[in-house]
Protein backbone atom coordinates (compact mmCIF):
# COMPACT_ATOMS: atom_id res chain seq x y z
CA UNK A 1 0.00 0.00 0.00
CA UNK A 2 1.16 3.87 -0.28
CA UNK A 3 2.07 5.91 1.87
CA UNK A 4 -1.49 7.54 1.74
CA UNK A 5 -4.03 5.28 0.22
CA UNK A 6 -4.94 5.06 -3.87
CA UNK A 7 -8.79 4.95 -4.45
CA UNK A 8 -9.39 4.49 -7.82
CA UNK A 9 -12.86 5.51 -9.07
CA UNK A 10 -13.88 3.21 -12.22
CA UNK A 11 -14.10 5.92 -15.35
CA UNK A 12 -16.39 3.92 -18.01
CA UNK A 13 -19.53 5.56 -17.52
CA UNK A 14 -21.40 7.26 -14.35
CA UNK A 15 -20.60 10.12 -12.00
CA UNK A 16 -16.38 10.08 -11.64
CA UNK A 17 -14.91 13.32 -11.01
CA UNK A 18 -17.43 14.40 -8.24
CA UNK A 19 -15.19 12.26 -5.88
CA UNK A 20 -12.23 13.43 -6.27
CA UNK A 21 -12.82 16.55 -3.15
CA UNK A 22 -14.54 13.90 -0.78
CA UNK A 23 -11.28 11.59 -1.38
CA UNK A 24 -8.80 13.91 -0.79
CA UNK A 25 -10.79 15.33 2.51
CA UNK A 26 -10.65 11.79 3.73
CA UNK A 27 -7.01 12.10 3.55
CA UNK A 28 -6.39 9.75 0.34
CA UNK A 29 -5.40 10.20 -2.99
CA UNK A 30 -8.20 9.80 -6.03
CA UNK A 31 -7.45 8.05 -9.35
CA UNK A 32 -9.33 7.38 -12.27
CA UNK A 33 -8.96 4.39 -13.30
CA UNK A 34 -10.15 2.31 -16.88
CA UNK A 35 -7.35 0.17 -17.90
CA UNK A 36 -6.20 -3.67 -15.63
CA UNK A 37 -2.98 -1.46 -15.74
CA UNK A 38 -4.46 1.11 -13.61
CA UNK A 39 -6.70 -1.28 -11.62
CA UNK A 40 -3.51 -2.60 -10.18
CA UNK A 41 -2.00 0.98 -9.34
CA UNK A 42 -4.93 1.75 -6.90
CA UNK A 43 -5.53 0.65 -3.23
CA UNK A 44 -8.96 0.44 -3.31
CA UNK A 45 -12.09 0.83 -6.21
CA UNK A 46 -14.96 2.43 -6.42
CA UNK A 47 -17.72 1.31 -8.92
CA UNK A 48 -19.47 4.36 -9.33
CA UNK A 49 -23.40 5.44 -9.76
CA UNK A 50 -24.18 5.60 -13.26
CA UNK A 51 -26.19 3.16 -15.64
CA UNK A 52 -25.36 -0.93 -14.65
CA UNK A 53 -26.30 -1.59 -17.78
CA UNK A 54 -24.01 0.22 -20.29
CA UNK A 55 -21.50 -0.21 -17.59
CA UNK A 56 -21.38 -3.93 -17.93
CA UNK A 57 -21.61 -3.25 -21.84
CA UNK A 58 -18.38 -1.16 -21.61
CA UNK A 59 -16.71 -3.74 -19.24
CA UNK A 60 -17.50 -6.72 -21.86
CA UNK A 61 -16.54 -4.26 -24.58
CA UNK A 62 -13.21 -3.41 -23.45
CA UNK A 63 -12.34 -6.96 -21.83
CA UNK A 64 -12.48 -5.77 -18.42
CA UNK A 65 -14.43 -8.58 -16.38
CA UNK A 66 -11.13 -10.74 -15.67
CA UNK A 67 -9.33 -7.64 -14.53
CA UNK A 68 -11.70 -6.08 -12.45
CA UNK A 69 -12.07 -9.96 -10.70
CA UNK A 70 -8.71 -10.14 -9.63
CA UNK A 71 -9.55 -6.13 -8.10
CA UNK A 72 -12.89 -7.21 -6.22
CA UNK A 73 -10.51 -10.45 -5.16
CA UNK A 74 -7.87 -8.09 -3.14
CA UNK A 75 -8.96 -4.90 -2.47
CA UNK A 76 -12.08 -2.57 -0.81
CA UNK A 77 -14.77 -1.83 -3.39
CA UNK A 78 -17.49 0.16 -2.83
CA UNK A 79 -20.23 0.08 -5.48
CA UNK A 80 -22.69 3.29 -5.47
CA UNK A 81 -26.32 3.12 -6.65
CA UNK A 82 -25.84 1.57 -10.07
CA UNK A 83 -22.61 0.47 -8.63
CA UNK A 84 -24.10 -1.30 -5.96
CA UNK A 85 -26.29 -3.02 -8.22
CA UNK A 86 -22.88 -4.53 -10.27
CA UNK A 87 -22.14 -5.57 -6.49
CA UNK A 88 -25.46 -7.24 -5.68
CA UNK A 89 -25.66 -11.02 -5.67
CA UNK A 90 -29.53 -10.84 -7.07
CA UNK A 91 -30.50 -8.14 -9.16
CA UNK A 92 -34.52 -7.39 -10.35
CA UNK A 93 -36.25 -5.34 -12.26
CA UNK A 94 -35.09 -6.58 -14.97
CA UNK A 95 -33.18 -9.48 -13.77
CA UNK A 96 -29.29 -8.79 -14.85
CA UNK A 97 -25.85 -10.23 -14.43
CA UNK A 98 -23.63 -8.73 -11.80
CA UNK A 99 -20.60 -9.74 -9.69
CA UNK A 100 -22.06 -11.40 -6.64
CA UNK A 101 -19.93 -9.50 -4.28
CA UNK A 102 -22.16 -8.86 -1.84
CA UNK A 103 -25.28 -11.29 -0.91
CA UNK A 104 -27.76 -8.95 -1.01
CA UNK A 105 -30.90 -8.56 -3.76
CA UNK A 106 -31.51 -5.21 -5.51
CA UNK A 107 -34.39 -4.00 -7.40
CA UNK A 108 -32.79 -1.64 -9.99
CA UNK A 109 -34.91 2.10 -10.29
CA UNK A 110 -36.83 0.71 -6.89
CA UNK A 111 -38.37 4.36 -5.74
CA UNK A 112 -39.24 4.80 -9.61
CA UNK A 113 -38.29 7.12 -12.77
CA UNK A 114 -36.16 9.86 -12.88
CA UNK A 115 -39.12 12.42 -11.26
CA UNK A 116 -38.88 10.25 -8.14
CA UNK A 117 -35.13 11.39 -7.72
CA UNK A 118 -34.98 12.50 -4.02
CA UNK A 119 -32.42 14.34 -1.22
CA UNK A 120 -32.41 12.98 1.77
CA UNK A 121 -30.34 12.64 5.12
CA UNK A 122 -28.40 9.36 6.01
CA UNK A 123 -26.11 9.40 8.84
CA UNK A 124 -26.55 13.58 9.57
CA UNK A 125 -25.69 13.73 5.38
CA UNK A 126 -27.66 15.24 2.45
CA UNK A 127 -27.40 12.29 -0.11
CA UNK A 128 -29.30 12.17 -3.31
CA UNK A 129 -31.18 9.24 -4.44
CA UNK A 130 -31.16 9.45 -8.62
CA UNK A 131 -32.66 6.55 -9.79
CA UNK A 132 -31.97 4.30 -7.26
CA UNK A 133 -32.12 0.55 -6.37
CA UNK A 134 -33.68 -0.40 -3.48
CA UNK A 135 -31.83 -3.41 -1.49
CA UNK A 136 -34.89 -6.41 -1.55
CA UNK A 137 -33.17 -8.84 0.67
CA UNK A 138 -29.88 -8.70 2.62
CA UNK A 139 -28.02 -11.86 4.31
CA UNK A 140 -27.26 -11.84 7.84
CA UNK A 141 -23.53 -11.66 7.31
CA UNK A 142 -24.40 -8.09 5.86
CA UNK A 143 -23.85 -5.02 7.92
CA UNK A 144 -26.33 -2.40 7.45
CA UNK A 145 -24.68 0.87 8.60
CA UNK A 146 -27.70 3.32 7.71
CA UNK A 147 -31.54 3.11 6.63
CA UNK A 148 -33.45 5.05 4.74
CA UNK A 149 -37.73 4.92 5.09
CA UNK A 150 -37.08 1.31 6.79
CA UNK A 151 -35.01 0.22 3.77
CA UNK A 152 -31.03 -0.49 4.06
CA UNK A 153 -29.56 2.03 1.78
CA UNK A 154 -25.48 1.65 3.45
CA UNK A 155 -24.25 -1.67 3.60
CA UNK A 156 -21.03 -3.68 4.51
CA UNK A 157 -19.53 -6.81 3.97
CA UNK A 158 -15.97 -7.69 4.92
CA UNK A 159 -13.99 -5.40 1.86
CA UNK A 160 -17.30 -4.26 0.50
CA UNK A 161 -19.09 -1.50 0.59
CA UNK A 162 -22.27 -0.38 -1.39
CA UNK A 163 -24.85 2.68 -0.83
CA UNK A 164 -28.18 2.94 -2.78
CA UNK A 165 -27.43 6.81 -3.17
CA UNK A 166 -25.05 9.18 -3.98
CA UNK A 167 -23.04 10.75 -1.75
CA UNK A 168 -20.53 12.51 -4.16
CA UNK A 169 -22.64 15.07 -5.56
CA UNK A 170 -22.67 17.03 -2.05
CA UNK A 171 -20.59 20.18 -1.57
CA UNK A 172 -19.39 19.29 2.41
CA UNK A 173 -15.92 17.30 2.20
CA UNK A 174 -15.62 14.34 2.96
CA UNK A 175 -18.47 12.50 3.10
CA UNK A 176 -19.23 9.78 5.96
CA UNK A 177 -19.15 7.47 3.52
CA UNK A 178 -16.00 8.19 1.69
CA UNK A 179 -14.41 8.66 5.22
CA UNK A 180 -15.30 5.09 6.12
CA UNK A 181 -14.58 3.43 3.03
CA UNK A 182 -10.65 5.28 3.05
CA UNK A 183 -10.45 3.82 6.53
CA UNK A 184 -11.12 0.48 5.01
CA UNK A 185 -8.20 0.58 3.02
CA UNK A 186 -5.14 -0.80 4.71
Amino acid sequence: MHEKPIIGVLALQGCVDRHRPHIEAAGASFCAVKTPKEFEAVDALILPGGESTTMLKLIDTFGLEEPLKKVFAAKPVWGICAGSILMADKVSNPIQKSFSLMPITMERNGYGRQLESHNAVVEGFEVSFIRAPVVKAVNDNVEILASHEGVPVWLRSGQYMATTFHPELTLDYPSPMHQVFVGMVG
